[in-house]
């Protein structure tokens, strides 16, 4: 099973997000499950979801406390809170920043293998295509390029369903911006 926990901030889709992907691994015929953890339920609050990946039925609904992917949706919240707290020791990282994950965080980067921190420009993205700093779409597909746990076109595919039209059009463009972006950075060897 694959628990990734997603952190972010009220008003960024961190909820939706965790859906969309729960929604990619359906399609690709998997069992999948996301739900939300809210806080003080506002804009700017910190926000986190979770989901689960598997081959067989789902039966557990409790917080990840131990997850296998930590996505975060907003760096500030990195001075905040304890977001990798339980990461796999095997675990990835992935940032939404536009800076190495070196300089983001280097001792997570020394904690876990080579090439499982990794940063994506995700709100510069979608704000290239979007005009919102909506970093669901890309974050996902960041996923994806990390961890072939599922395809790109999963992750296109599921923003399309949910927003039929130009908004999810432009969501499968971010992705797509984002996943050859990883794609090249991890070929470069660049990022941890």
């Amino acid at each position: 099973m694959l628990q990734v926990r997603l952190h972010g901030r009220g008003g960024q889709g961190v909820v939706t997000a965790a859906e969309m992907l729960s929604l990619a691994a359906f399609l690709e015929g998997h069992f999948a499950q996301a739900f939300p953890s809210f806080g003080s339920e506002r804009t700017g609050a910190p926000v986190v979801a979770y989901a689960r990946i598997d081959d067989k039925e789902i039966r557990t609904h409790e917080p990840i406390l131990e997850p296998d992917v930590v996505l975060v949706q907003d760096r500030t919240l990195l001075s905040v809170i304890d977001v990798f707290s339980g990461i796999s020791p095997n675990g990835y990282a992935i940032i939404n920043s536009a800076d190495p994950a070196e300089q983001v965080v280097p001792e997570l980067c020394k904690k876990l293998p080579k090439g499982h921190v990794l940063t994506v420009p995700a709100t510069q993205f979608a704000m290239e295509k979007l005009k919102k700093p909506l970093p669901g779409a890309p974050m996902l597909s960041s996923l994806a390029a990390a961890t072939d746990v599922f395809k790109l076109e999963s992750v296109q595919k599921s923003f399309q369903t949910r927003y039929p039209g130009k908004v999810g059009d432009a969501n499968a463009e971010t992705a797509a911006l984002a996943y050859n972006y990883l794609k090249e950075v991890i070929k470069g060897g660049a990022n941890a």
